[in-house]
Protein backbone atom coordinates (compact mmCIF):
# COMPACT_ATOMS: atom_id res chain seq x y z
CA UNK A 1 0.00 0.00 0.00
CA UNK A 2 2.80 2.71 0.95
CA UNK A 3 5.87 0.50 -0.82
CA UNK A 4 5.50 3.13 -3.84
CA UNK A 5 5.71 6.06 -1.79
CA UNK A 6 8.98 5.95 0.79
CA UNK A 7 11.32 8.19 -0.95
CA UNK A 8 13.75 6.73 -3.57
CA UNK A 9 16.87 9.35 -1.43
CA UNK A 10 15.82 7.52 1.62
CA UNK A 11 16.77 4.23 -0.11
CA UNK A 12 19.84 5.52 -1.79
CA UNK A 13 20.96 6.56 1.82
CA UNK A 14 20.55 2.76 3.22
CA UNK A 15 22.42 0.93 0.07
CA UNK A 16 25.31 3.61 -0.04
CA UNK A 17 25.24 2.97 3.84
CA UNK A 18 25.88 -0.71 3.41
CA UNK A 19 28.07 -0.09 0.86
CA UNK A 20 30.22 1.56 3.45
CA UNK A 21 29.25 0.59 6.77
CA UNK A 22 29.68 -2.60 8.79
CA UNK A 23 26.07 -1.64 10.69
CA UNK A 24 22.96 0.56 9.81
CA UNK A 25 20.69 2.03 12.34
CA UNK A 26 17.34 2.94 10.76
CA UNK A 27 15.38 4.83 13.61
CA UNK A 28 12.28 6.92 13.65
CA UNK A 29 8.35 6.65 15.15
CA UNK A 30 6.73 3.31 15.05
CA UNK A 31 4.73 3.00 11.93
CA UNK A 32 6.59 5.40 9.84
CA UNK A 33 7.45 3.00 7.33
CA UNK A 34 11.15 1.45 8.41
CA UNK A 35 9.77 -1.94 7.89
CA UNK A 36 8.36 -1.05 4.55
CA UNK A 37 11.81 0.57 3.55
CA UNK A 38 14.00 -2.42 3.87
CA UNK A 39 11.51 -4.73 2.40
CA UNK A 40 11.75 -2.69 -0.76
CA UNK A 41 15.83 -3.02 -0.15
CA UNK A 42 15.45 -6.46 0.05
CA UNK A 43 13.09 -6.93 -3.04
CA UNK A 44 14.47 -9.98 -5.47
CA UNK A 45 17.53 -10.44 -2.91
CA UNK A 46 18.28 -13.60 -1.58
CA UNK A 47 20.78 -12.45 1.01
CA UNK A 48 18.41 -10.38 3.42
CA UNK A 49 17.61 -12.06 6.77
CA UNK A 50 14.36 -10.29 8.40
CA UNK A 51 13.78 -10.75 12.20
CA UNK A 52 11.42 -8.84 14.47
CA UNK A 53 12.13 -8.37 17.83
CA UNK A 54 8.48 -8.06 18.65
CA UNK A 55 7.98 -12.19 17.32
CA UNK A 56 9.32 -14.74 20.55
CA UNK A 57 10.35 -17.04 17.94
CA UNK A 58 12.98 -14.42 15.90
CA UNK A 59 13.80 -13.49 19.23
CA UNK A 60 14.74 -17.21 20.63
CA UNK A 61 16.48 -17.45 16.86
CA UNK A 62 18.65 -15.13 17.70
CA UNK A 63 19.49 -14.64 21.64
CA UNK A 64 20.20 -18.19 21.89
CA UNK A 65 23.33 -18.58 20.21
CA UNK A 66 23.76 -15.19 18.51
CA UNK A 67 27.66 -15.97 17.51
CA UNK A 68 26.38 -19.17 15.97
CA UNK A 69 23.84 -17.44 14.31
CA UNK A 70 26.18 -14.79 13.28
CA UNK A 71 28.58 -17.60 11.81
CA UNK A 72 25.52 -19.08 9.87
CA UNK A 73 24.37 -15.83 8.05
CA UNK A 74 27.86 -14.18 8.09
CA UNK A 75 27.71 -13.41 4.15
CA UNK A 76 24.02 -12.43 4.65
CA UNK A 77 22.47 -8.99 5.74
CA UNK A 78 20.80 -9.69 8.97
CA UNK A 79 18.13 -7.20 9.90
CA UNK A 80 16.76 -6.97 13.72
CA UNK A 81 13.77 -5.35 13.89
CA UNK A 82 12.58 -2.91 16.90
CA UNK A 83 15.87 -3.52 17.96
CA UNK A 84 14.93 -1.29 21.45
CA UNK A 85 13.47 -3.96 22.88
CA UNK A 86 16.93 -6.15 23.21
CA UNK A 87 19.73 -3.40 23.45
CA UNK A 88 21.69 -6.20 25.06
CA UNK A 89 22.43 -7.55 21.89
CA UNK A 90 24.78 -4.45 21.06
CA UNK A 91 27.67 -5.77 22.74
CA UNK A 92 27.37 -9.19 20.47
CA UNK A 93 27.11 -7.32 17.83
CA UNK A 94 30.14 -5.48 18.06
CA UNK A 95 32.28 -8.43 18.53
CA UNK A 96 30.46 -10.53 15.34
CA UNK A 97 31.63 -7.32 13.50
CA UNK A 98 35.22 -6.89 15.18
CA UNK A 99 35.13 -10.87 14.12
CA UNK A 100 34.70 -10.32 10.38
CA UNK A 101 34.46 -7.30 9.37
CA UNK A 102 32.60 -6.46 6.19
CA UNK A 103 30.17 -3.79 5.45
CA UNK A 104 26.92 -4.44 5.40
CA UNK A 105 26.20 -7.01 7.73
CA UNK A 106 23.70 -5.65 9.63
CA UNK A 107 20.48 -3.47 9.94
CA UNK A 108 18.42 -2.40 13.37
CA UNK A 109 15.44 -0.74 13.06
CA UNK A 110 14.40 1.18 15.87
CA UNK A 111 11.76 3.66 17.67
CA UNK A 112 14.17 5.40 19.79
CA UNK A 113 16.84 7.72 19.49
CA UNK A 114 20.47 6.86 19.86
CA UNK A 115 20.51 8.26 22.94
CA UNK A 116 17.99 6.50 24.21
CA UNK A 117 19.41 2.91 22.74
CA UNK A 118 22.63 3.94 24.43
CA UNK A 119 24.34 0.68 24.30
CA UNK A 120 24.30 1.70 20.43
CA UNK A 121 26.08 4.47 20.60
CA UNK A 122 28.65 3.48 23.61
CA UNK A 123 29.43 -0.18 21.65
CA UNK A 124 29.47 0.46 17.79
CA UNK A 125 31.42 4.02 17.65
CA UNK A 126 32.77 3.93 14.06
CA UNK A 127 30.89 1.06 13.06
CA UNK A 128 27.32 2.45 12.93
CA UNK A 129 25.91 4.62 10.98
CA UNK A 130 22.65 6.38 11.44
CA UNK A 131 19.65 7.20 8.91
CA UNK A 132 16.51 8.62 10.37
CA UNK A 133 13.21 7.80 8.34
CA UNK A 134 10.57 10.53 9.01
CA UNK A 135 6.70 10.23 7.85
CA UNK A 136 5.71 10.95 4.44
CA UNK A 137 6.92 14.11 3.51
CA UNK A 138 5.43 16.28 0.50
CA UNK A 139 8.15 15.56 -1.68
CA UNK A 140 7.37 11.95 -1.55
CA UNK A 141 3.04 12.18 -2.24
CA UNK A 142 3.37 15.39 -4.53
CA UNK A 143 2.44 18.50 -3.35
CA UNK A 144 -0.47 19.70 -4.86
CA UNK A 145 -3.54 21.98 -3.92
CA UNK A 146 -5.36 19.47 -2.07
CA UNK A 147 -2.18 17.11 -0.48
CA UNK A 148 -0.79 19.96 1.44
CA UNK A 149 -4.28 20.33 3.17
CA UNK A 150 -4.75 16.79 3.54
CA UNK A 151 -1.14 16.07 4.81
CA UNK A 152 -1.35 19.28 7.38
CA UNK A 153 -4.92 17.51 8.58
CA UNK A 154 -3.54 14.07 8.88
CA UNK A 155 -0.04 13.95 8.98
CA UNK A 156 2.40 11.95 7.17
CA UNK A 157 2.03 8.89 9.11
CA UNK A 158 1.18 6.34 6.13
CA UNK A 159 -1.93 4.69 7.50
CA UNK A 160 -2.88 8.08 8.35
CA UNK A 161 -2.05 10.17 5.52
CA UNK A 162 -3.53 7.21 2.85
CA UNK A 163 -6.64 6.31 4.82
CA UNK A 164 -10.12 5.82 3.44
CA UNK A 165 -11.66 9.32 4.94
CA UNK A 166 -10.40 11.98 7.74
CA UNK A 167 -12.98 10.15 9.91
CA UNK A 168 -10.67 6.79 9.66
CA UNK A 169 -7.71 8.56 9.28
CA UNK A 170 -8.25 10.45 13.25
CA UNK A 171 -9.36 6.95 14.71
CA UNK A 172 -5.67 5.70 13.64
CA UNK A 173 -4.27 8.33 14.87
CA UNK A 174 -6.42 8.21 18.26
CA UNK A 175 -5.59 4.11 18.29
CA UNK A 176 -1.67 5.22 17.77
CA UNK A 177 -1.83 7.64 20.67
CA UNK A 178 -2.86 5.07 22.78
CA UNK A 179 -0.92 2.13 22.02
CA UNK A 180 1.84 4.57 21.98
CA UNK A 181 0.99 6.06 25.51
CA UNK A 182 -0.10 2.34 27.08
CA UNK A 183 2.41 0.10 25.41
CA UNK A 184 5.44 1.51 23.76
CA UNK A 185 6.13 3.93 26.31
CA UNK A 186 6.67 1.03 29.05
CA UNK A 187 8.53 -1.01 26.30
CA UNK A 188 11.53 1.38 26.49
CA UNK A 189 11.26 1.30 29.88
CA UNK A 190 9.79 4.70 30.98
CA UNK A 191 7.45 4.52 34.24
CA UNK A 192 5.32 7.20 33.91
CA UNK A 193 1.30 7.44 34.07
CA UNK A 194 -0.16 7.06 30.67
CA UNK A 195 -3.23 8.85 31.85
CA UNK A 196 -1.03 12.04 33.71
CA UNK A 197 1.21 11.23 30.35
CA UNK A 198 -1.55 12.18 27.65
CA UNK A 199 -2.54 15.04 30.10
CA UNK A 200 0.81 16.27 29.72
CA UNK A 201 0.65 15.58 25.78
CA UNK A 202 -2.26 17.22 25.53
CA UNK A 203 -1.32 20.11 27.22
CA UNK A 204 2.31 20.34 24.84
CA UNK A 205 -0.28 20.10 21.87
CA UNK A 206 -1.91 23.76 23.25
CA UNK A 207 1.67 25.25 23.81
CA UNK A 208 3.19 23.97 19.87
CA UNK A 209 5.52 26.38 18.49
CA UNK A 210 5.77 28.79 21.27
CA UNK A 211 8.87 28.86 23.67
CA UNK A 212 8.71 26.74 26.68
CA UNK A 213 8.63 27.90 30.17
CA UNK A 214 9.02 24.59 32.15
CA UNK A 215 8.34 26.56 35.70
CA UNK A 216 5.61 28.36 34.69
CA UNK A 217 4.36 25.38 32.64
CA UNK A 218 4.89 22.77 35.60
CA UNK A 219 3.33 25.58 38.03
CA UNK A 220 -0.42 24.77 35.79
CA UNK A 221 -0.16 20.88 35.92
CA UNK A 222 1.58 21.02 39.76
CA UNK A 223 4.48 18.95 38.59
CA UNK A 224 7.93 19.98 39.14
CA UNK A 225 10.27 21.60 35.49
CA UNK A 226 12.57 18.47 36.27
CA UNK A 227 9.17 16.74 35.44
CA UNK A 228 8.46 18.37 32.79
CA UNK A 229 12.17 18.31 31.23
CA UNK A 230 11.44 14.32 31.40
CA UNK A 231 8.36 14.53 29.64
CA UNK A 232 9.60 16.45 26.77
CA UNK A 233 12.77 14.07 26.44
CA UNK A 234 10.83 11.13 26.30
CA UNK A 235 8.64 12.67 23.50
CA UNK A 236 11.68 14.11 22.01
CA UNK A 237 13.40 10.32 22.22
CA UNK A 238 10.62 8.77 20.56
CA UNK A 239 10.22 11.78 17.53
CA UNK A 240 7.17 12.88 18.68
CA UNK A 241 8.13 16.70 19.48
CA UNK A 242 10.98 18.69 18.54
CA UNK A 243 12.93 21.28 20.33
CA UNK A 244 14.19 24.24 18.59
CA UNK A 245 16.87 25.75 20.18
CA UNK A 246 17.32 30.02 19.90
CA UNK A 247 20.13 31.53 17.59
CA UNK A 248 22.93 32.68 20.38
CA UNK A 249 24.28 36.11 18.72
CA UNK A 250 26.76 38.52 20.10
CA UNK A 251 24.32 41.55 19.19
CA UNK A 252 23.39 44.56 21.86
CA UNK A 253 19.89 43.16 22.62
CA UNK A 254 18.13 41.06 25.04
CA UNK A 255 16.91 37.90 23.29
CA UNK A 256 15.10 34.53 24.24
CA UNK A 257 16.89 31.79 25.86
CA UNK A 258 14.22 29.55 26.06
CA UNK A 259 13.80 26.59 23.21
CA UNK A 260 10.94 26.52 21.06
CA UNK A 261 8.74 23.37 21.35
CA UNK A 262 7.21 21.81 18.27
CA UNK A 263 5.16 19.07 17.15
CA UNK A 264 6.90 16.69 14.31
CA UNK A 265 3.62 15.60 12.84
CA UNK A 266 0.59 17.65 12.46
CA UNK A 267 -1.46 15.03 12.55
CA UNK A 268 -1.20 13.93 15.91
CA UNK A 269 -1.54 17.38 17.19
CA UNK A 270 -4.62 17.40 15.79
CA UNK A 271 -6.23 14.31 17.16
CA UNK A 272 -4.56 15.62 20.64
CA UNK A 273 -6.22 18.68 19.73
CA UNK A 274 -9.40 16.82 18.58
CA UNK A 275 -9.03 18.61 15.18
CA UNK A 276 -10.79 15.89 12.40
CA UNK A 277 -10.76 17.94 9.20
CA UNK A 278 -9.51 21.02 7.09
CA UNK A 279 -12.43 23.19 7.55
CA UNK A 280 -11.81 22.15 11.44
CA UNK A 281 -8.46 23.50 11.21
CA UNK A 282 -8.82 26.33 9.20
CA UNK A 283 -10.54 27.93 11.66
CA UNK A 284 -9.07 27.13 14.68
CA UNK A 285 -7.38 29.28 16.99
CA UNK A 286 -4.13 27.09 16.61
CA UNK A 287 -4.14 27.11 12.67
CA UNK A 288 -1.28 29.43 12.05
CA UNK A 289 1.03 27.21 14.97
CA UNK A 290 -0.26 24.37 13.41
CA UNK A 291 1.37 25.42 9.99
CA UNK A 292 4.44 26.87 11.37
CA UNK A 293 5.15 23.30 13.00
CA UNK A 294 4.25 21.64 9.82
CA UNK A 295 6.35 23.38 7.45
CA UNK A 296 9.31 23.29 10.02
CA UNK A 297 9.04 19.38 10.32
CA UNK A 298 9.12 19.36 6.19
CA UNK A 299 12.39 21.30 5.37
CA UNK A 300 14.33 19.59 8.42
CA UNK A 301 13.48 16.46 6.98
CA UNK A 302 13.98 16.94 3.55
CA UNK A 303 17.25 14.73 2.47
CA UNK A 304 18.63 17.61 0.87
CA UNK A 305 18.96 19.34 4.17
CA UNK A 306 19.04 16.81 7.17
CA UNK A 307 22.34 16.63 8.77
CA UNK A 308 23.78 19.57 6.27
CA UNK A 309 22.96 22.60 8.55
CA UNK A 310 21.83 23.64 12.84
CA UNK A 311 18.26 24.36 12.67
CA UNK A 312 17.65 27.53 15.31
CA UNK A 313 15.28 30.15 15.61
CA UNK A 314 15.76 33.59 16.45
CA UNK A 315 13.81 35.87 18.84
CA UNK A 316 14.86 39.09 20.81
CA UNK A 317 12.73 41.42 23.71
CA UNK A 318 12.22 43.97 21.33
CA UNK A 319 9.98 41.50 19.30
CA UNK A 320 12.35 40.85 16.36
CA UNK A 321 11.62 37.29 15.23
CA UNK A 322 12.79 34.67 12.59
CA UNK A 323 10.86 31.39 12.71
CA UNK A 324 13.67 29.22 11.15
CA UNK A 325 17.20 29.85 10.85
CA UNK A 326 19.70 26.86 9.10
CA UNK A 327 23.05 27.35 9.79
CA UNK A 328 25.65 25.50 7.83
CA UNK A 329 28.61 26.78 8.96
CA UNK A 330 29.80 29.49 6.56
CA UNK A 331 26.10 31.44 6.57
CA UNK A 332 22.61 31.49 8.02
CA UNK A 333 19.34 31.05 5.83
CA UNK A 334 16.48 32.61 7.48
CA UNK A 335 13.04 31.26 6.69
CA UNK A 336 9.76 33.38 8.10
CA UNK A 337 6.81 31.23 8.03
CA UNK A 338 3.31 32.39 7.05
CA UNK A 339 -0.23 30.40 6.78
CA UNK A 340 -1.48 32.92 4.88
CA UNK A 341 -1.73 33.56 1.12
CA UNK A 342 -1.29 36.87 1.28
CA UNK A 343 1.16 37.19 3.85
CA UNK A 344 2.09 40.18 5.76
CA UNK A 345 5.67 40.38 6.38
CA UNK A 346 6.46 42.25 10.06
CA UNK A 347 9.12 44.73 10.64
CA UNK A 348 11.24 42.94 12.92
CA UNK A 349 11.69 40.20 10.67
CA UNK A 350 13.74 42.58 8.03
CA UNK A 351 15.41 43.99 11.44
CA UNK A 352 16.37 40.35 12.34
CA UNK A 353 18.21 39.58 9.06
CA UNK A 354 19.79 42.99 9.51
CA UNK A 355 21.39 42.52 12.67
CA UNK A 356 22.29 38.69 11.91
CA UNK A 357 23.99 40.37 8.43
CA UNK A 358 21.49 37.30 6.69
CA UNK A 359 22.15 37.50 2.89
CA UNK A 360 19.46 34.43 2.07
CA UNK A 361 16.16 34.70 3.27
CA UNK A 362 12.76 33.13 2.42
CA UNK A 363 9.04 33.74 3.58
CA UNK A 364 6.96 30.71 2.78
CA UNK A 365 3.47 30.81 2.47
CA UNK A 366 0.87 28.75 0.53
CA UNK A 367 1.29 31.54 -2.56
CA UNK A 368 0.35 30.43 -6.29
CA UNK A 369 3.57 32.14 -7.45
CA UNK A 370 6.28 33.35 -6.25
CA UNK A 371 7.80 36.89 -6.30
CA UNK A 372 10.79 39.30 -4.64
CA UNK A 373 9.79 41.31 -0.95
CA UNK A 374 12.64 43.04 -0.45
CA UNK A 375 16.80 42.73 -1.00
CA UNK A 376 17.58 39.13 -0.46
CA UNK A 377 14.08 37.93 0.65
CA UNK A 378 12.09 36.15 -1.62
CA UNK A 379 8.29 34.99 -0.74
CA UNK A 380 7.62 31.28 -2.35
CA UNK A 381 5.70 28.30 -1.75
CA UNK A 382 6.99 25.26 1.00
CA UNK A 383 8.10 22.99 -2.13
CA UNK A 384 9.69 25.50 -3.79
CA UNK A 385 11.81 27.11 -0.33
CA UNK A 386 12.76 23.23 0.20
CA UNK A 387 14.43 22.99 -3.61
CA UNK A 388 16.44 25.65 -3.17
CA UNK A 389 17.71 25.48 0.57
CA UNK A 390 18.75 21.90 -0.66
CA UNK A 391 20.45 23.52 -3.70
CA UNK A 392 22.17 26.07 -1.04
CA UNK A 393 23.30 23.33 0.53
CA UNK A 394 25.05 20.72 -2.12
Amino acid sequence: MAEGLIGRNILKLLEKSLKNMPMTAILGPRQCGKTTLVRQAAENRDDFVLLDMENPADVEMLTKDINAFCDYYMDKTVCIDEIQRVPDLFPALRYNIDKERRNGRFIVLGSASPDLIKQSSESLAGRIRYIELTPFCLGEVGDTGKTSPKMLVRGGFPLSFLADSDEASFEWREDFVKTFLERDIPQLGFKVSAAQMRRMWTMFAHINATTLNRSKLGESLGVSHHTIDNYIGILTDTFMVRTLQPYAANIKKRLVKAPKFLFRDTGILHSLLNIKSYEELFSHPHFGSSYESFVTEQILSDTGIRGKCEPYFYRSHQGEEIDLILDTGSELIAIEIKSSSSPQIPKGFFTAIGDLQINRAFVTAPVERAYPAGENVRVCGLSECIKRVAEMLK
